[in-house]
């Protein structure tokens, strides 16, 4: 019994270090999906059962913390200490959310996965990808990415990891995903060219760079209020939309030839 409680405590920690909540993951998937080729968009319909991307975009939140999975813990964030960068922190044996996006799109791109791991692959980058842009999924390890610094979210106490997480998500909008998409998948087409440039390496450099300035602007105690919410609103929708249209790109190349 004190087992089970143990492990029961030690995932429910765990599920802190978990990025975007499900309307971040959602809102990402949604935008990947609209930006999808026809060929793809059949294709990846055929390999997900006929579900959506949106329909298992949080679907390795849950299954990490199960047996089959809980080796996929690591893979939802990169750890980047201060005065580090993702090139030169040391990596985690266990793996990091970069290697893991790496590795899937390897393995769908190589086409030599059957019917069943093919979807989980699949499965895995479509929530990963998200994860890719959520700054503090490459928070400190230290702080085990913003969940040690306490701050004040209006009257509640909190930590940062949580506040990037979902709270600042839902302070900023009370829309549904497909609210969001079509209100930020905006973009003229040379930025939606200049947002899907680079590859996996680059969009988790500039995801920690955002990272560093957050940091900088919430130290321990920091008490967050409207005008906080309000210049982080845009950041999140930024990521949100690079998130989607990244996304699109890497399922576009595996599945649009």
């Amino acid at each position: 019994m004190k087992r089970s409680l143990l492990l029961l405590c030690a995932l429910l920690c765990a599920l802190d270090l978990l990025a975007w909540g499900q309307k971040g993951h959602d809102v990402t998937a949604y935008i990947a999906e609209c930006h999808l080729t026809p060929e793809a968009a059949a294709r990846i319909d055929r390999v997900l059962g006929g579900h959506s991307p949106v329909y298992y975009a949080n679907w390795l939140d849950n299954a990490s913390h199960t047996p089959p999975y809980v080796h996929t813990l690591t893979w939802h964030y990169m750890n980047v200490d201060e005065g580090e960068t993702f090139e030169t922190m040391p990596r985690n044996p266990k793996g990091d959310v970069l290697s893991a996006v790496r590795d899937l799109v390897a393995k769908l791109e190589r086409g030599c996965l059957d019917a069943a791991a093919e979807a989980e692959a699949l499965k895995m980058l479509i929530h990963l990808v998200g994860d890719m842009h959520c700054p503090m999924h490459t928070g400190h390890l230290s702080d085990l990415g913003g969940n040690r610094i306490p701050v004040l979210f209006f009257r509640s106490r909190t930590y940062l990891h949580a506040v990037w997480d979902t709270a600042l998500v839902e302070a900023a909008r009370k829309w549904s995903y497909t609210e969001w998409r079509q209100q930020i998948d905006r973009a003229a087409h040379d930025e939606v060219a200049a947002m899907q440039a680079g590859e996996p390496g680059d969009w988790i450099a500039e995801t920690q760079a955002i990272c560093t300035q957050i940091y900088a602007d919430t130290p321990e105690g920091t008490k967050i209020s409207y005008d906080y919410v309000a210049a982080a609103t845009p950041v999140i929708e930024l990521q949100f939309l690079r998130g989607g249209l990244r996304l699109a790109k890497l399922l576009n190349r595996i599945y649009g030839k």
